[in-house]
């Protein structure tokens, strides 16, 4: 079976289509960020959201941390899974947002640095849908929440995969040259892609079809 992946950083309704006609399984709408390639205006996400067909996940990426205003960001957007590119302050925060947004999936960024991010998956992963393992920093002064282009370490990615009751999606680098490897070595639920399948920050029909191919 081919391992799901999400296609991210959408720009337009017409980039959504192009990634479901690919098979996605998901898309990524990102609201805006500190930094990184991809935020768009609110209106747009909502646009595209309302245009995702049956069966594919629509997620929007977002920075906040504040439960009332990810549950008002996400009622703009109209999206059906939120994706927390940053921590929340607790994990009563995740019981906050069901409560708040019910039906609406959440996955939680999970930026692999360390060992300490193996921890911090385990804790985290009962409260949410799915563990999403990207290549960010928060400890910078300007955070890096996604989007990097760059590759972490796998071999604490497959310990998380290992180690959490949850699905989990890998990102980070990834593209038609190291996609199979690493879904062999990891073994992730599915993978997300970004900046790797862009050119001049459009999606590029030839590097989407090319990934798809290498992980088919």
């Amino acid at each position: 079976m081919r391992c799901r992946f999400k296609i991210c950083c959408m720009q337009s309704v017409e980039e959504m289509h192009l990634a479901v006609r690919y098979g996605a399984s998901a898309v990524g709408l990102v609201s805006a960020m500190p930094s990184g390639p991809g935020p768009i205006d609110e209106k747009l996400i909502a646009e595209i959201a309302a245009r995702v067909p049956p069966g594919v996940a629509s997620f929007l990426l977002t920075c906040l941390s504040d439960v009332d205003a990810i549950i008002d960001q996400q009622r703009r957007c109209r999206v059906n899974t939120i994706q927390l590119c940053d921590r929340v302050s607790g994990v009563a925060d995740y019981g906050k947002l069901r409560a708040g947004l019910p039906g609406i999936g959440l996955v939680q960024v999970i930026h692999v640095t360390g060992e300490e991010s193996v921890a911090e998956a385990i804790e985290v992963a009962p409260h949410v849908d799915a563990i999403l393992l990207d290549s960010g920093n928060q400890s910078l002064k300007v955070k890096e929440l996604g989007g990097t282009g760059r590759v972490h370490d796998w071999s604490l990615s497959r310990k998380i995969v290992a180690s959490v009751p949850r699905p989990v999606y890998l990102a980070g680098g990834l593209d038609a040259g190291n996609g199979a490897d690493a879904i062999a070595r990891v073994r992730p639920f599915g993978v997300d892609v970004c900046s790797k399948l862009r050119t001049e920050g459009k999606l590029d029909e030839q590097k989407l079809a090319a990934f798809v191919n290498a992980i088919g």
